[in-house]
């Protein structure tokens, strides 16, 4: 599915999700990955769901974003409160949704100068 023809002022935008991949700025991930407005992760250790561990978590809360979508996949899943408890203690609000769901969110998020994150599992 094609998000938007057009970039906001966000230096990163995601401008397309599919089963599989996710398209930043056109170029094209197959593996999970985090979106900052500013700079791109292609190396989140994450390969599925159940893979989520608690580094990946610490990883997430040393980013500076004030939010952090959660992409879980195909499937809105929610992560163990254990998992997410570092985020919490750092007052960094997390939303769990699908990975679609998270792609369009960032968009929107980032387009209003938010400082998002968007922490995509890529299935």
């Amino acid at each position: 599915m094609k998000l938007h023809l057009d970039r906001p002022g966000a230096s990163n935008f995601i401008t397309a999700f599919e089963p599989g991949s996710v398209m930043v700025n056109q170029t094209r991930f197959t593996a999970s990955l985090i979106v900052l407005v500013d700079r791109v992760i292609d190396s989140w250790a994450p390969r599925n769901f159940e893979a989520l561990a608690d580094a990946d978590f610490h990883a997430l809360s040393d980013l500076g974003a004030d939010i952090v979508l959660l992409g879980t996949g195909r499937a809105l899943r929610f992560p163990h409160p254990r998992l997410t408890s570092r985020l919490l203690s750092r007052r960094i609000g997390l939303e769990a949704m699908d990975t679609a769901a998270a792609c369009r969110t960032y968009n929107i998020l980032s387009g209003e100068g938010r400082n998002v994150a968007a922490a995509l599992i890529i299935e």
